[in-house]
């Protein structure tokens, strides 16, 4: 790593009192080979292909997200960050306008137009139609000398698992195989529990003591606020928030996780809001596995939008339970909860 991005790193970690921990200094450096490789040459007269992604894995809480944030804002080169839901948004919103056989070459391009480095984070995939897409888009972004930083908690050849048709997904993982340089962070602690306060704006079990505690909490938080009506449209479906004061909201679990809403309809409420207070969370297990992934899914796009949140649940994080099929990715969500309900969280 080049002694002025590690002294700069030094400096953000002691400013921000965080432990300078030499397994991410390790992914730094090898982050800034990557973006700024030193032996093209070399590479050229020994056919070497150059690596077009960068694909950073780990558990939650570990920095994955904290250090590809220090050193995308660090490089001055034509670059763009997308929540990765937000990036497959885009990309189905132009084909929706265009409606042609070259919707992904088009896309592409007008990317490679404005951007030579992309990053993608919280990387995941979980429906059909983005697993049947990503192949052929990701072989354009690469064919383009686009290069891709990639952040997921999920380890390369786990992606897509147990989804339907994942034959036709391999290519893809046999594609960022052969053009990534693949890392993982691990240590031993998740950084977003350390130091919490006692101030969680979290109330369990469900029963009128709770009830009355959130209640209460609400009223603190709307005092002198005029409650509104919003209604919030995405390509037609329009979602009413009837609980609306200006800026805080409040929705029944089943009204934000048990109807036809995804990833789009979320990012349009995050818009509107700086503070939810959700009712009635509940455990989860395999009998509600899709109502636990549209959670998995509001829950990335309003901590990436740095949305508070007060929650009333059937019990406490830490036995919230999951299904099976999204056990590891649940842990990253339980984990922001924790920083999402604490008071200094803004």
């Amino acid at each position: 790593m080049s002694s002025s991005l590690q002294n700069s790193f030094s400096e953000f970690c002691n400013k921000n009192k965080f432990e300078i921990n030499k397994k991410q200094i390790e992914i730094l450096n090898s982050l800034e080979k990557f973006i700024f490789p030193r032996n093209k040459l070399l590479n050229f007269f020994s056919k070497k292909e150059d690596l077009s992604c960068f694909y950073l894995h780990g558990n939650v809480g570990v920095g994955k997200t904290m250090i590809a944030n220090f050193v995308y804002k660090k490089i001055n080169i034509k670059k763009t960050k997308f929540h990765f839901n937000e990036f497959m948004i885009k990309f189905h919103d132009f084909r929706h306008k265009k409606k042609d056989d070259n919707t992904i070459s088009k896309f592409v391009k007008n990317l490679k137009q404005k951007f030579d480095f992309i990053y993608l984070d919280e990387f995941q995939v979980t429906n059909i139609v983005d697993a049947m897409i990503l192949g052929k888009l990701f072989e354009n972004i690469f064919l383009n000398d686009v290069k891709i930083l990639i952040t997921t908690n999920t380890r390369l050849n786990d992606l897509y698992k147990d989804g339907l048709q994942r034959e036709q997904f391999i290519p893809f993982i046999s594609l960022i195989e052969k053009k990534s340089v693949q890392k993982e962070l691990f240590l031993d602690d998740d950084y977003r529990i350390q130091g919490q306060d006692n101030n969680q704006r979290i109330f369990y079990p469900l029963n009128e003591k709770t009830l009355f505690k959130i209640n209460q909490k609400f009223r603190i938080f709307t005092k002198n606020l005029k409650k509104e009506e919003k209604s919030v449209n995405t390509k037609g479906r329009v979602f009413k928030i009837n609980d609306y004061y200006d800026g805080l909201a409040r929705f029944h679990f089943k009204e934000l996780c048990d109807q036809n809403l995804g990833a789009e309809d979320y990012l349009n409420i995050s818009q509107i809001c700086n503070h939810i207070f959700i009712y009635e969370v509940p455990v989860f297990g395999e009998y509600n596995s899709n109502q636990q992934l549209r959670f998995i899914t509001l829950i990335d796009i309003l901590y990436e939008k740095k949305i508070s949140l007060t929650l009333s649940m059937e019990s406490d994080l830490s036995k919230i339970g999951t299904s099976k099929k999204h056990s590891e990715i649940f842990k990253r969500t339980t984990s922001r909860l924790h920083e999402m309900t604490m008071s200094k969280y803004s």
